[in-house]
């Protein structure tokens, strides 16, 4: 998927539903930043970031969730930045952490037709060459 972040736009905390993720930097900077995976107790904790990189135009990365998990940001502050995501295999959720408690979400991902027309998963009207996905950044 291809994303275009807005100046300081950036992601949750999020894992990568075990699956691979590369990426590429086609246009801009971003910031990487890794946490560690929260613990297994009901305790809130803030969670430990153990990892931070500044990737430019045509840097590649990748991350997997026996890595960690991470945050993506565009670093400017004036100018946008795009991204290409490569995930094998794909996944429709992942799950996105508070950072200040540890607490963990599940999030849908959002696919939508090159016509603008959002798809319900399991849909039969539309077609795989039809989609494109977003993910929605708070």
């Amino acid at each position: 998927m291809i994303l275009c972040w807005n100046e300081s736009q950036g992601s949750s905390i999020h894992s990568h539903s075990e699956s691979h993720c590369f990426l590429k930097v086609l246009s801009g900077i971003v910031k990487e930043e890794l946490f560690e995976w929260p613990s297994d107790s009901r305790e809130e904790s803030k969670m430990s970031k153990s990892h931070e990189a500044i990737f430019e135009e045509n840097s590649v990365t990748y991350i997997n969730d026996s890595i960690g998990l991470h945050r993506m940001e565009n670093h400017s502050h004036s100018d946008k930045a795009i991204t290409l995501h490569l995930y094998s295999p794909p996944f429709r959720s992942c799950k996105t952490f508070d950072e200040r408690t540890g607490h963990v979400s599940i999030a849908p991902m959002t696919f939508w037709t090159k016509y603008g027309k959002k798809v319900l998963q399991n849909d039969p009207s539309t077609q795989d060459d039809d989609v494109v996905e977003v993910t929605e950044n708070n």
